[in-house]
């Protein structure tokens, strides 16, 4: 739990802003979060919200159940995207660039390893390589990887967030990459939260009514192995190398006392994931916007969350994180220069 020592200080810096009170909506909100998040461990109330190394991770991994035709695109597809982020082509570099975020992508275990010395350096340092393996076994048939991948993953995921906030990251955002995720991310959120396994499945990428339903299908029976299993045998059964590193990313964030500003499904299930293991991870959450993709929701209402767009994305890279990014900054802004009414002169 959060120390709430400051937050009287914190409600009233906000309140006495020239504005109506509670005129700027949810950016009100987030300010607060934000402040009182970086006001623990000081007895001094906070004067600012600070903002100044904002860093992406993207991790990608391939999925076995991939192999039921379950998305548009074969497993192929992952590797040339992370080659993509790699020389700066994707959705994600453009909004990264455009706000001025560190981009880091993490080879959790897709199929084939990227020949770095066929990169040239300044692209070549975008990749971090902690592989658990070429891709996870297919689900539908078997455990899609083993406990011990699973506790290796979660602790490469927390490991890498805790160097990179120590060196001085002061906010973090997760997006992903990896044909058949939303299948996987679909079966851990019906396993671990109760919902039938097909309110839980949505259209991913835009796959068609048949690969609709036969993606209901292995997701339900992957479920179905789940009934009575602890977080992490779940994980074991029916993850992704890509969500377990991100569910030691949240875990570590909220170790090192640092927001993480949370992208769309996939990423959000990590995030529940990360909740149901330690609810001290919600303190440090927020939330990006509301994917088109159809389970979001759910996780979100989950997570009592309320996110800050609804532009209708589907693309996943955490592209929505890096979206709602200068919305972050402006309650900072506002929290730090806005002036007061006292300051200001204005009488109400």
């Amino acid at each position: 739990m959060l120390d709430t020592q400051h937050s009287a200080f914190i409600q009233n810096r906000i309140d006495q802003k020239t504005k109506p009170l509670g005129a700027l909506g949810l950016l009100e909100k987030t300010a607060f979060q934000l402040a009182l998040i970086q006001s623990q461990q000081s007895q001094t109330p906070p004067e600012k919200i600070q903002i100044t190394q904002p860093s992406m991770f993207v991790f990608a991994g391939d999925h076995g159940i991939a192999d039921e035709g379950v998305s548009i695109a074969p497993s192929a597809v992952t590797q040339q995207m992370v080659l993509n982020f790699l020389y700066g082509g994707a959705a994600i570099n453009c909004f990264c660039r455009l706000n001025d975020i560190n981009l880091t992508v993490v080879d959790a275990g897709i199929l084939e390893a990227i020949d770095t010395s066929a990169i040239s350096g300044s692209h070549s340092e975008l990749l971090v390589t902690q592989r658990l393996g070429k891709g996870t076994r297919n689900f539908n048939q078997q455990a899609a990887m083993s406990r011990e991948q699973v506790e290796k993953g979660i602790n490469y995921g927390q490991s890498l967030i805790e160097s990179r906030i120590a060196q001085g990251c002061d906010l973090v955002m997760f997006g992903e990459m990896g044909i058949g995720n939303t299948s996987s991310a679909s079966a851990i959120l019906s396993a671990l939260s109760g919902l039938d396994s097909k309110e839980c499945v949505g259209l991913g990428t835009g796959i068609d009514d048949e690969q609709f339903k036969r993606k209901q299908q292995v997701v339900a029976n992957g479920v179905a192995r789940c009934k009575g299993k602890a977080i992490e045998e779940v994980l074991a059964e029916v993850g992704g190398f890509e969500i377990v590193q991100m569910v030691g990313g949240f875990l570590g964030a909220a170790k090192m006392q640092t927001p993480v500003l949370v992208d769309g499904f996939i990423v959000s299930v990590a995030a529940y994931v990360a909740n149901l293991i330690d609810p001290s991870c919600r303190d440090y959450m927020l939330f990006a916007h509301k994917s088109k993709e159809n389970a979001h929701q759910h996780v979100l209402n989950e997570l009592h969350a309320e996110p800050l767009l609804d532009l209708g994305l589907r693309l996943g890279e955490g592209t929505g994180a890096a979206l709602a990014l200068p919305l972050i900054k402006a309650a900072a802004e506002f929290y730090n220069d806005m002036a007061s009414f006292e300051s200001a002169g204005v009488t109400v």
